[in-house]
C-alpha cells in the first residue's frame, strides 16, 4: 500500500510522458475526478452500488504492487483504491507535495515519510540541506485526524513539529524516527505526556539535540497508569536519563515486548529492568557492563545469567555497547532460542564469540563487528546454518586500517550459511573465486554488498580486478535487488550487471568503472532501477546524459566525486523538465558557480521544485 510518485495521478501512460507535472494529461484526470461524483455526496446510482462492492473487496488487498496495480486500471478503480488505502508510503519528500498527497488519499491511517538521499547516513549530505518534516505536519493534521502511526527516516524534525503531532493526532499509536535529527528530550517528553495511547516509540539512530544543562526528564512524563506502550527503543539518545522513572515504566507496562536502553544503563540495572519485565522478546542491554569496580558490590555474573534465564521469550538481542566480555556468558541462556543477535558495538574476539555463537542454532539475523576475524565468522558458519542476514562492521573504517576479516571469512559462510538472503560485509582484502564461491552457494540472495574498503583494491591472490565476482553474483542469483560493488572494477563488471541484473532496484558503486561506459550499460540493462549512488568514480556528463530513457523511472539518482559539469546538468534539466536537478556545493554561498560540480542529485517530482534549498544547493 505505497504512494510513489509516479503513482500519484492518473493514468500512468499520460504521466510518463508529462514527468507527472502540472498541466499534464494525469493532471486533468485527477481536477476531472475531483469536479466529478469523485468527491461530496454521491448518490446510490448503479454505478454508485459497484464502486461501493470494489471498495469492499480493495480492503483485501494489502500489498503494495497490488494496490498500485489496481489504482492504475481505470478511473473508478483508481478513486476507490485511493478512498481505501490506509498505508501512505512517501520516498522522497520532494517527489510530492503534502497537500496533493493528502487530497488524494483522504483515509490513511499511517505514514511513512523518507526525506534525505541514503548517503546523508555517511555524512555526504551537507548540514542544512533540508527535508524538513514541519509542511508535513502542517498537512497531515487537518486531513488524517484519525492517523495513528508514522515512520520519519532521514528527516529534520523539531520540538514543535512533535509537539504539533501529539495535538494533531488523539488516536496516535506509534511513532518511529531512523536517522533524523532537529529535536531534542523536549519533543521526546511532549509525546510521552500527551499521547496517552502511544504504543511504540522507536527512536532508531537519531541525533538527539541536547546540552547538558537543556535535559528534560521525558521518561517520567508517560501516563502514571498503566500503559499500553509495547515498543521503546532508544539507544541513540546519548544523554542520560532517569533510571528509576524507566524502572516504574516498565513495571506499568504488562504489554511491553521490545526495550532498548541506552549506553548509560549498566549490568546491575538491566538485571533490574530485566525483572519487571520478564515477557520481553527483544532486548537491548546497554552498556553490558558493571558500574562497581571488578571485586565491588553489584550484580554478579551468574545473578545476570539467572535474569535472562527469567526471561523465557527472548528472541532478539542487541546492545552491547562497551561489553564486558566477562559477562558474555549470562546471555547463554536465552542463546538457544534466540533468532536476532547484534553485536554491531561489541569489540569482541573470535575466542570470546565462539561460545556464545555455538549455542545460537536458531540464528537468523546476526550483525558483527570485523573484530571477530575470519575465525569467528567460521564458527557462525559452522552453527549457523539457517542464518537469512548477515552484516559485518568495520572497527576502524579507514583506508589504512588493518581489518580482520577477508575473503577466506567470506568463502566459509558461503559454504555453512547456504541459506544467506542478505548480506553486507566489509572488509580491506577480498579474491574474486570467494565471490564466485558466494555466488554459487548463496543463489537465494536478494541483497549482496560487498564494501571492500580503500580505492581500486585488487584479487589480493591474482591482482586482477573484480569484474568475474561480481559478475557471477548478478548471473548466479537470480532474485537479487541490492547490489553494492566495490574493488578495482572495469567496463566489463557493468556489462555483467547491466546483462545479469535485471531485478536489481538499488544499486551502490564506489571507486569503480574505466569511463562512461560503465553507466550506459546499467542504464540499458537495469530497466528496474529506481535508485543509484554513485561515488569517486571516472563518469562525466556523458556518462549522466546516458541515461535519459531511465531517470523517469528512478527514484533517485546520487553522484559525489565524480567528473560532472555544469553544462551537462543543465542539459539533464532542460531535457528532462519535470525531473528535479540539485547541484550542491559550498561556491554557492557567496553567489559563484564554478564549472565542476562535486555533488548530484537527481530526483523525479511531482511538485515544483522546493522553496526550502539552503544557498548551497542549487536546483536547475
Amino acid at each position: 500500500m505505497s504512494e510513489t510518485a509516479e503513482e500519484a495521478d492518473w493514468p500512468p501512460s499520460q504521466m510518463s510522458e508529462d514527468g507527472g507535472g502540472s498541466g499534464g494529461s494525469g493532471e486533468r484526470w485527477t481536477a476531472d475526478l475531483r469536479a466529478g461524483n469523485g468527491g461530496g455526496p454521491r448518490s446510490a446510482s448503479p454505478d454508485q452500488v459497484l464502486e461501493n462492492v470494489l471498495e469492499s473487496v480493495l480492503e483485501f488487498l494489502t500489498a503494495a504492487r497490488d494496490r498500485n496495480a489496481a489504482s492504475l486500471v481505470c478511473r473508478s478503480w483508481y478513486r476507490a483504491e485511493a478512498q481505501t488505502r490506509r498505508e501512505l508510503f512517501i520516498g522522497n519528500c520532494y517527489a510530492v507535495s503534502p497537500h496533493r498527497a493528502v487530497e488524494r488519499f483522504g483515509g490513511a491511517r499511517a505514514v511513512v515519510l523518507k526525506g534525505k538521499p541514503r548517503f546523508a547516513d555517511f555524512s555526504l549530505i551537507p548540514y542544512g540541506w533540508g527535508a524538513y518534516v514541519s509542511p508535513w505536519v502542517a498537512a497531515l493534521g487537518p486531513a488524517y485526524p484519525r492517523l495513528e502511526r508514522i515512520c520519519l527516516k532521514r528527516m529534520t524534525v523539531t520540538d514543535d513539529d512533535l509537539g504539533l503531532f501529539a495535538h494533531s493526532f488523539p488516536l496516535f499509536k506509534k511513532l518511529t524516527m531512523v536517522c533524523c535529527d532537529g529535536f531534542s528530550t523536549l519533543g521526546l517528553a511532549v509525546i510521552a505526556e500527551r499521547c496517552w495511547y502511544l504504543q511504540t516509540l522507536d527512536l532508531i539512530e537519531d541525533y538527539v539535540e541536547d546540552e547538558e544543562d537543556e535535559l528534560v526528564d521525558w521518561i517520567s512524563k508517560f501516563p502514571e497508569s498503566n500503559t499500553s506502550l509495547e515498543s521503546l527503543v532508544f539507544d541513540c539518545v546519548g544523554v542520560p536519563f532517569n533510571f528509576e522513572a524507566l524502572e516504574a515504566l516498565v513495571a506499568r507496562s504488562p504489554c511491553l515486548r521490545r526495550l532498548r536502553v541506552n549506553h548509560h544503563v549498566s549490568v546491575e540495572q538491566l538485571h533490574r529492568l530485566m525483572a519487571r519485565a520478564p515477557q520481553l522478546t527483544h532486548l537491548g542491554t546497554g552498556a553490558f557492563r558493571p558500574k562497581a569496580a571488578p571485586g565491588g558490590v553489584g550484580t554478579s555474573m551468574s545473578e545476570l545469567a539467572a535474569s535472562f534465564a527469567s526471561c523465557r521469550s527472548l528472541v532478539c538481542l542487541s546492545g552491547f555497547r562497551d561489553v564486558n566480555p566477562e559477562y558474555l556468558p549470562a546471555i547463554y541462556p536465552v542463546c538457544a532460542n534466540l533468532t536476532s543477535l547484534n553485536f554491531s558495538f561489541a569489540n569482541v574476539t573470535a575466542e570470546e564469540l565462539a561460545p556464545v555463537i555455538r549455542q545460537c542454532h536458531k540464528l537468523r539475523t546476526f550483525w558483527v563487528l570485523d573484530t571477530v576475524g575470519d575465525e569467528g565468522l567460521r564458527a557462525v558458519a559452522e552453527t549457523c546454518s539457517d542464518l537469512r542476514e548477515l552484516r559485518v562492521f568495520p572497527l576502524d573504517a579507514t583506508e589504512d586500517s588493518e581489518g580482520s576479516v577477508s575473503d577466506v571469512g567470506l568463502q566459509a559462510i558461503s559454504e555453512g550459511c547456504r541459506k544467506l538472503e542478505f548480506i553486507l560485509y566489509f572488509c580491506q582484502q577480498m579474491t574474486n573465486a570467494a565471490v564466485i564461491a558466494m555466488s554459487k552457494n548463496c543463489t537465494d540472495l536478494v541483497v549482496f554488498r560487498l564494501c571492500i574498503m580503500g580505492r581500486h583494491r585488487r584479487d589480493r591472490i591474482t591482482g586482477e580486478p573484480m569484474d568475474d565476482g561480481f559478475g557471477a553474483i548478478v548471473m548466479n542469483c537470480k532474485k537479487l535487488t541490492r547490489l553494492s560493488v566495490s574493488g578495482l572494477l572495469t567496463d566489463k563488471a557493468f556489462a555483467y550487471i547491466g546483462k545479469y541484473g535485471k531485478l536489481i532496484k538499488t544499486l551502490s558503486l564506489a571507486f569503480s568503472g574505466d569511463s562512461d561506459m560503465s553507466l550506459q550499460y546499467l542504464f540499458e540493462g537495469c530497466t528496474r532501477l529506481q535508485k543509484l549512488e554513485v561515488r569517486d568514480s571516472p563518469f562525466s556528463h556523458r556518462g549522466l546524459l546516458s541515461g535519459l530513457n531511465i531517470f523517469y523511472n528512478m527514484r533517485f539518482l546520487w553522484m559525489n566525486s565524480c567528473k560532472l559539469t555544469m553544462s551537462g546538468c543543465r542539459e539533464v534539466a532542460q531535457q528532462m523538465p519535470n525531473l528535479v536537478v540539485e547541484v550542491i556545493g559550498d561556491q554557492f554561498d557567496d553567489g559563484r558557480e564554478t564549472e565542476v560540480v562535486d555533488k548530484l542529485y537527481l530526483y523525479r517530482s511531482l511538485a515544483e521544485p522546493r522553496n526550502d534549498a539552503p544557498p548551497f544547493v542549487k536546483i536547475l
